[in-house]
């Protein structure tokens, strides 16, 4: 496994080893004593998710508020997304910035999202299959989110923001600046 920090380095690019043969390939998605070597703290993982989306589909900007804040350890398993991490914790040097990753199915690439990160993606190929790691179980009154297409965030969704296939929830999220956030002082791991 290779271990890439972004240029916000707490978010960071997880790239398997592919095992191939013309029967097919082999690849460990996901070595907890590697990354948490790679990160210098322990995981948790709790619950592992799925969903399957058509083209044009954007989930997100979402998060959960602490105590019930989730690390995401997010891939594809079939299709293309863009996949989006923002900052949200107030005092960062990197706060209301974003990393955005072109995740699919054949480059296998992973990203790890730390808490205090909102997180979306965007299906850019006919359809996708999602799947993610959390630490925390969902909490409904914990979650939250921000409004994907907040001009101050500056996101390129790499797609017709009018053709968009949105949830009810993700077309009523706050602005960024009304958005309730995380603080960089905070030990989100502790």
């Amino acid at each position: 496994m290779n271990f890439i920090r972004t240029k916000i380095s707490d978010v960071v690019i997880i790239e398997p080893t592919v095992h191939g043969d013309d029967r097919g390939y082999f690849l460990e998605t996901f070595r907890q004593d590697k990354l948490e070597d790679f990160l210098g703290f322990k995981l948790g993982f709790c619950q592992d998710n799925e969903s399957k989306s058509s083209y044009g589909v954007l989930r997100g900007l979402h998060y959960q508020l602490p105590p019930f804040s989730q690390t995401k350890l997010v891939r594809v398993i079939e299709g293309t997304v863009l996949d989006v991490a923002v900052d949200i914790r107030k005092g960062s040097p990197t706060f209301g910035q974003h990393v955005s990753v072109e995740l699919t199915g054949k480059n296998k690439r992973q990203l790890f999202v730390p808490r205090g990160f909102a997180h979306g993606f965007i299906v850019l190929s006919e359809s996708a299959t999602f799947a993610y790691k959390v630490d925390n179980y969902y909490a409904p009154s914990y979650d939250r989110g921000i409004a994907f297409d907040d001009p101050s965030l500056k996101i390129d969704w790499r797609a017709d923001i009018n053709r968009l296939q949105l949830s009810q929830k993700d077309t009523k999220q706050p602005l960024f600046e009304n958005a309730e956030l995380f603080s960089f002082e905070d030990n989100l791991y502790a």
